[in-house]
């Protein structure tokens, strides 16, 4: 009888947890599935990264668009720094206008690095105006922190370069 009441303790005790190897294919199975996440979770972020470049070069253009309303004796911008400016350093110029955002007008925002050039200009009474620009988006890192490389110009409409550069004659889809 005891030897009965024993084995049944045993039995019992031994129900209420997990064994060490049940744990240990519990965690490989969560390993496995963390590394098939990995890759998908940098395609993600690189997807993010292009599609915060798009945005931030319909923000570029929009904000040409009002820097030549407001300085129309300028033209368009031809550089970021123009675009942006710091709000407590005085009131809006033709060189700093206060119209993108700081990150933006440093250059460099999710991954991207932005310029604007390959600006025209005409000169009318002795003073430069700029008639047109180009703007260019390429990733820091090709292939990481994005595949596509974008272009611009006063017309707005933007374009892409497969290979990440500033080659772009795609249009977006």
């Amino acid at each position: 009888m005891n030897r009965k009441l024993s084995l049944s303790r045993r039995r019992r005790s031994a129900q209420n947890g997990f064994t060490l190897m049940e744990l240990l294919i519990v965690i490989a199975i969560i390993l496995i599935l963390m590394l098939m996440a990995i890759p998908t979770i940098g395609s993600l972020k690189k997807k993010a990264n292009e599609t915060s470049a798009i945005n931030s070069m319909q923000v570029i253009n929009k904000a040409e668009i009002q820097y030549e309303s407001t300085f129309p004796t300028s033209g368009y911008a031809c550089s970021l720094q123009a675009l942006g400016g710091d709000p407590a350093a005085g009131a809006p110029s033709a060189t700093s206008a206060q119209i993108l955002q700081q990150d933006l007008a440093s250059g460099i925002k999710s991954g991207y690095q932005f310029i604007i050039g390959n600006c025209t200009k005409v000169t009318v009474n002795g003073q430069d105006r700029f008639t047109g620009y180009s703007v260019t988006a390429v990733p820091l890192t090709v292939g990481k922190t994005g595949d596509r490389g974008f272009c611009s110009d006063q017309f707005g409409t933007i374009t892409a370069d497969p290979a990440g550069g500033t080659h772009c004659s795609q249009p977006l889809q």
